[in-house]
């Protein structure tokens, strides 16, 4: 079945906030209504498995391991009405044409991923994308140090806060980060 218009839809917030399980669900809701799906996922997040998207929680769903935006459309079916994408910040900024142009195309995409890096810094495309979409859904999860809701991801480097210059991208999970809340996300040298 074809959308009769195409539309973006974005799910963010911190690591561990549930965005793929979010997205997975939006996933298997579209292939009940036997809507074509496709998902596709950077090459870059083999944390859980390579061809499929995988949340902290277990829950996955069949996806292509892409090295690049333009690998999207270079994988991507004729008659696919529903497309997913995993991790979007880690994608090249022709993720966001990419986007557009499958929308325009009478598309449903589906985009998660980090609004935010450790540094609590816009990520990648990702500030574009929800500003191109139709609907927002920005996910909490929950202070590691005080329980209370959490919109940061806390890099860890041996226990302590990495620092303000360290790499942007390193792929892990819980070895390596943390939601924290405003209060308790910690960036050393962070410049003033």
């Amino acid at each position: 079945m074809m959308h009769h218009h195409g539309s973006v839809e974005v799910v963010c917030g911190s690591m561990f906030s549930g965005k793929t399980d979010e997205l997975i669900r939006r996933l298997r809701r579209a292939t009940i209504a036997r809507q074509k799906v496709q998902v596709f996922k950077p090459a870059i997040d083999n944390r859980y498995d390579v061809e499929k998207v995988a949340s902290h929680a277990g829950s996955t769903f069949a996806a292509i391991p892409v090295g690049s935006a333009g690998d999207i459309l270079k994988n991507l079916d004729a008659d696919t009405t529903v497309v997913g994408i995993d991790e979007a910040q880690f994608f090249d900024a022709a993720i966001v044409p990419l986007v557009q142009r499958l929308a325009e195309r009478g598309v449903r995409v589906i985009v998660a991923g980090l609004d935010t890096d450790f540094r609590a810094e816009p990520f990648g495309s990702m500030p574009v994308l929800m500003a191109i979409a139709e609907r927002v859904d920005k996910l909490q999860a929950i202070c590691m140090v005080c329980g209370e809701p959490a919109c940061r991801t806390q890099r860890l480097v041996n226990g302590k806060p990495a620092g303000y210059h360290d790499p942007v991208i390193i792929v892990g999970a819980a070895e390596l980060y943390e939601a924290r809340c405003r209060k308790h996300h910690e960036v050393p040298g962070r410049p003033e």
